[in-house]
């Protein structure tokens, strides 16, 4: 036997959709139904394990046999499963290099991260059977009876859904393989299985969770809504103080009108109210900070090592192949800026909720700081935490040619202030002479690379960071003199696009190739990797004007048709090449012995001995890829004993 496709239903009382599979297994109640199967492409046979029925040895042997390639869609589903299932201990799972995913393969050419809803889109022959959300809710997870108690559906106790459940399991298998038979033109290079396996691992060996501060976060924010709703309620002398349609009434008869209670309303309410008004207000401007989603998140996902795993999502964002972040989301973790982050941490892990609420100004804010240092190396270690900088800056001025841009990271210059000077054609020093002009060339820098214009300086807060509205498209012409090659860079892929799309032949601008193959557009990067846009054409955008629109995930996770332009191709060749960079920095990390245990954007997070040397660890990650010849990398790092933002 070369190759095995598998899938299998499970039961658990534990919410996988919350707690995601690793800790969905690590409960004594999990348990494998049904076991589905095709060997080398035969017939799908379904293993009731529910009514006794063995696995065949052959198929037994084959899940830790390293010549047998498993497949699955979701095999990180599967995989650590059946590591249960085989009766692995927590924490050591099914060596991942055997394994493939028909997720993955999908992804990589645009497509959704669902069974179902990539067979809407391939429409292979044999289609995921539509009652199987319903089976599934009924045989794999916890009922209620009548009476509000918690009940398992057993197989005797429906045998005709059963049936149906057995019939569905079988289906996917099909769906599954006639999937890979629709991708079969489109193998996935095997340096991405190679980036697949290293993710797995990296999920497998998950991060550590301080289940103490966790606890006493969610007790303290308790503590915090309890108190300040009081507050409220004595205020207003309203039942529910926290209901907008009771607050504005109560408003409206203090002689306050209020359309909304949005947290920009009521901030600019308090800048006129007070006495009992501005109190109410405030008490609402707190409790709307208040929230505590992350911690709770982190308990319900900690295995009972405490570890959580499966944070990370391979290929989560499809048009780039970027890594997403998953259950806890740790790509959007709120930043830290207190000083003293040590002792406040302290406070809240002891329970010392007082002196939190007399010291700082806002305990939901305080709670909010402390989110990131739950993480926690194990005992003995210490987390090494290194990061590119100025990652898709560089990776732009690179591939776009900007030569000044080049010669600021030579020198280890401030690329903001470098900018701004470019702009405006003054010296500018952080901290120093013209030091004002560094926050205007750093807003230029964030939100205008990628074609944005004086709505993206917008987006990007620029108002809020003292510049006026006069100020803004200036601020756009002046970074666009200052970056003609970026600029060029920009409508030369468009140009490129375009004329592969509508001639189907390929096309070729600074190193980065546009091919026309079998309805699709490959972008081919300068790793090699393609970048895929399913069933391209020419179109008109929103503005009237012509442009390339594709099929591909759009709002609300549907499958859509897109339209994009050159500099939003720009965005997804950088974003894409800056993955691939920090794709082959954590195959040389780990490969010197280095343990990640979780990664954000474009940040390694390792957790090492305490003797372990962040220059070495810094100097691996800083090295540029052979394919990069010119590129030039920096990366930078710090240590710490709990997670944060240095």
């Amino acid at each position: 036997m070369k190759n095995l496709s598998i899938d299998i239903e499970t039961y658990s009382p534990v919410n996988l959709a919350k707690s995601g599979v690793y800790r969905y297994c690590d409960t004594p109640e999990f348990e494998i139904l049904l076991f589905g199967y095709s060997a080398d492409g035969g017939p799908v046979q379904v293993v009731d394990l529910t009514a006794g029925e063995q696995l065949p040895q052959e198929i037994h042997e084959s899940l830790t046999d390293p010549t047998v390639t498993k497949w699955a869609f979701n095999a990180q589903f599967e995989r650590v499963c059946l590591s249960h299932f085989l009766g692995l201990p927590t924490g050591t799972y099914l060596d991942p290099d055997s394994w493939r995913c028909t997720m993955v393969w999908a992804a990589t050419l645009g497509l959704p991260l669902s069974l179902e809803g990539v067979g809407a889109v391939l429409r292979p022959e044999k289609q995921k059977l539509k009652e199987g959300k319903d089976l599934i809710r009924f045989f794999c997870t916890p009922g209620k009876a009548k009476d509000g108690s918690i009940i398992r559906h057993y197989p005797q106790c429906a045998t005709g859904k059963w049936e149906t459940f057995k019939a569905y399991n079988l289906r996917d298998v099909e769906t599954e393989m006639a999937i890979q038979e629709k991708l079969s033109h489109y193998p996935v290079p095997e340096s991405e299985w190679v980036n697949y396996h290293l993710d797995q691992r990296i999920n497998d060996r998950g991060v550590l969770i301080d289940r103490t501060l966790v606890s006493q976060a969610i007790r303290c924010d308790t503590e915090f809504k309890r108190t300040h709703m009081e507050q409220a309620r004595e205020v207003t002398g309203l039942e529910n103080p926290n209901s907008p349609v009771q607050l504005k009434a109560w408003l409206s008869e203090q002689g306050v009108e209020a359309e909304s209670l949005s947290k920009a309303t009521v901030a600019e309410l308090l800048k006129e109210a007070d006495g009992e008004v501005e109190v109410a207000l405030s008490l609402r401007q707190e409790l709307a900070k208040s929230s505590v989603k992350k911690y709770t998140a982190m308990d319900m996902v900690a295995c009972s090592d405490n570890r959580a795993r499966g944070l990370i999502q391979f290929y989560g964002a499809n048009r780039t192949g970027r890594y997403a972040g998953r259950l806890v989301q740790v790509q959007n973790l709120p930043q830290n800026h207190l000083p003293d982050l040590d002792t406040v941490r302290s406070l809240i892990r002891n329970g010392d909720f007082q002196a939190v609420e007399m010291l700082y100004e806002s305990v939901p804010l305080v709670l909010s700081e402390l989110i990131r240092t739950a993480f926690i190396p194990k005992p003995g270690c210490r987390f090494f935490v290194a990061d590119f900088a100025a990652i898709e800056a560089r990776v732009i001025a690179w591939i776009a040619g900007e030569h000044w841009r080049q010669e600021v990271f030579s020198s280890g210059g401030d690329i903001y202030c470098a900018s701004a000077s470019q702009m405006f054609g003054v010296p500018v020093e952080k901290h120093g002479v013209n030091g004002h002009l560094r926050q205007k060339g750093k807003i230029a820098e964030l939100a205008l690379g990628y074609g944005g214009s004086v709505g993206a300086l917008k987006a990007m807060g620029a108002l809020n960071y003292g510049l006026t509205e006069d100020e803004l498209k200036p601020l756009v012409d002046s970074w666009r003199q200052a970056n003609p090659h970026i600029c060029r860079f920009w409508w030369d892929v468009d140009t490129a696009a375009k004329t592969c799309v509508k001639d189907y032949k390929t096309a070729e601008t600074h190193g980065i190739r546009f091919i026309y193959r079998g309805g699709m557009m490959f972008i081919v990067l300068p790793s090699g990797r393609k970048l895929t846009y399913v069933k391209p054409k020419m179109g008109t955008n929103r503005f009237g004007s012509e442009s390339v629109t594709y099929e591909g995930v759009g709002e609300q996770k549907k499958w859509l048709r897109l339209e994009s332009y050159g500099p939003k191709f720009v965005e997804n060749i950088v974003q894409a090449t800056a993955r691939d960079i920090l794709a082959e920095a954590m195959l040389r990390l780990e490969a010197a012995g280095y343990r990640i245990v979780m990664h954000v954007h474009d940040e390694a997070v390792i957790e090492a001995p305490a003797d372990a040397s962040l220059e070495e660890i810094a100097a691996i990650m800083g090295q540029t890829p052979s394919w990069a010849d010119g590129l030039l990398l920096r990366a930078d790092g710090y240590v710490c004993d709990f997670y944060k933002k240095d």
